[in-house]
């Protein structure tokens, strides 16, 4: 796991069309607004079962992404994806709010 900032995930982005972005917070949260391209599994019952589904390839890179710093969903997140074999997980630790505080897009 590897954990970074916006301006690395922006970098990831840019090179990498093949990333997986994960929202990891209630289908409540992903509902009011999420980083473009995202998709929800939140970190409950049943997240390593959901994630393989949603991302069953292992090497392709995943970052996952909760609410702000101070949110600890996105670590545990990547740790739970370390255990699964997963081979490239980032965890972008300033979460949606700092994305938006960039004035970065969202979608709705």
């Amino acid at each position: 796991m590897h954990t970074f900032g916006r301006d690395d995930l922006q970098e990831l982005l840019g090179n990498d069309t093949d990333v997986t972005l994960v929202e990891v917070l209630t289908e409540e949260s992903f509902a009011e607004f999420h980083l473009p391209e995202a998709v929800n599994v939140p970190l409950k019952e049943g997240f390593e079962e959901r994630i393989q589904e949603v991302v069953p390839d292992k090497s392709k890179p995943v970052v996952v992404y909760c609410a702000n710093a101070e949110c600890d969903a996105s670590s545990k997140a990547a740790r739970r994806l370390d255990e699964l074999g997963y081979e490239q997980v980032y965890d972008y630790e300033g979460g949606k709010a700092d994305w938006k505080a960039a004035g970065l897009p969202v979608e709705p």
